[in-house]
């Protein structure tokens, strides 16, 4: 397998939402049918082809440290970067965008539980229309208010953008898993080099420029106590 893209995985969030839990766990690491998320993350991304990951860390990044150091892909390296201060979605990204010189890449917030195969995603990638420049997944929510909305053309271009807007009409939403080229890393550089939040600061930049995939598999955002809920219990139903 010819392996040509690489992954940053956000896992750095205090995950206030899941308290107390989160006093005593990373959010990522929280266990889905007795898996931790990230790790489910980490196999995706092994099985889908993936040459190399970085995971960013905040808080409590010696659990995140020591659960890698039990993990072994033979062809694919992990690289675990702690930031003393957040430096947010957006920030992450600009601050290793050396690292997918040469390469496809992926964003991904890895405290969702996605069942989507990835290489579907990069397959829609391939695949986009020509002025998109990058690829968002999006999912159907019960809860528009609580996450970005997307509305899109006929081809699937995104045409407008609302996040997390009581205003917002509809129920296609943003799963912050994006794919993208050399091109939109360039793009980072000279137009968006001091950002902090992607989907504040960068993602409403690029209205009729940005691809959309749907997914009608699983996708739950684990960030309350009833969605960790529902994830673990779809993933027990399922087996996954």
């Amino acid at each position: 397998m010819t392996r040509k893209f690489r992954a940053l995985l956000l896992a750095a969030g205090l995950g206030t939402r899941l308290r107390p839990l989160t006093n005593n766990i990373q959010k990522c690491l929280i266990p889905i049918n007795g898996k931790p998320l990230l790790q489910i993350w980490l196999e995706d991304l092994n099985k889908a082809g993936c040459d190399a990951v970085i995971i960013n860390t905040h808080y409590k990044q010696k659990q995140v440290e020591e659960l890698i150091s039990k993990l072994n892909y033979k062809n694919m390296d992990i690289v675990v970067v702690h930031e003393e201060k957040l430096l947010g979605t957006a920030g992450t990204l600009i601050n290793n965008k050396d690292f997918f010189n040469g390469f496809k890449g992926l964003l991904i917030h890895a405290d969702n539980f996605c069942q989507e195969n990835i290489k579907n995603l990069l397959k829609a990638h391939d695949e986009r229309e020509s002025n998109s420049i990058i690829t968002m997944l999006t999912f159907t929510s019960d809860q528009p208010s609580q996450v970005g909305i997307v509305k899109k053309d006929s081809k699937g271009v995104m045409t407008a953008f609302y996040e997390k807007s009581k205003e917002a009409k509809g129920n296609c939403a943003n799963g912050a898993v994006y794919v993208f080229d050399n091109e939109f890393i360039e793009l980072l550089k000279t137009d968006y080099f001091d950002s902090f939040d992607f989907s504040i600061e960068i993602l409403p930049k690029l209205i009729n420029r940005v691809q959309t995939f749907h997914t009608n598999k699983i996708y739950i955002d684990i960030g309350t106590p009833k969605s960790l809920a529902k994830a673990e219990y779809l993933a027990k139903k399922y087996n996954i």
